[in-house]
């Protein structure tokens, strides 16, 4: 069985050493398995095999040297900003989960009041 499906052709115009490809091609197989969309129309069959095809075509970006450092810093600089802003949104929500759960339970009280002034004859009576 091959690793890969169709035979994969690179000019080194495009990017520099096999080892970059590889590199390029393993964190676009990774973005495609999170549901990234295809970047081209391809016969191929896995997922890993249309990520290198993408690479070697051009058609994924690949940054390297200083444009890649910058990158990745704005990238940590997102992911920071994200996790503030999910924690506080875990500050804030138990709140508004305390009053949904007092209106639930004045709701459930106040239901369960009607519910208790039926008679037994009236829930299961013949009907």
């Amino acid at each position: 069985m091959d690793i890969v499906s169709l035979p994969i052709t690179n000019s080194n115009d495009k990017i520099e050493g096999t080892y970059r490809l590889v590199i390029a091609s393993v964190q676009r197989a990774k973005a495609l398995s999170k549901g990234a969309l295809p970047k081209i129309a391809s016969k191929a069959k896995k997922i890993t095999t249309l990520a290198i095809e993408e690479v070697a075509s051009g058609n994924v970006e690949v940054l390297t040297g200083e444009e890649a450092v910058k990158a990745r810093e704005e990238s940590k600089k997102q992911t920071s900003k994200r996790m503030m802003d999910e924690a506080q949104q875990k500050e804030t929500m138990p709140e508004d989960v305390s009053e949904l759960e007092k209106d639930l339970k004045v709701y459930l009280s106040e239901k369960g009041e009607a519910n208790s002034k039926k008679s037994i004859e009236d829930i299961f009576g013949d009907s």
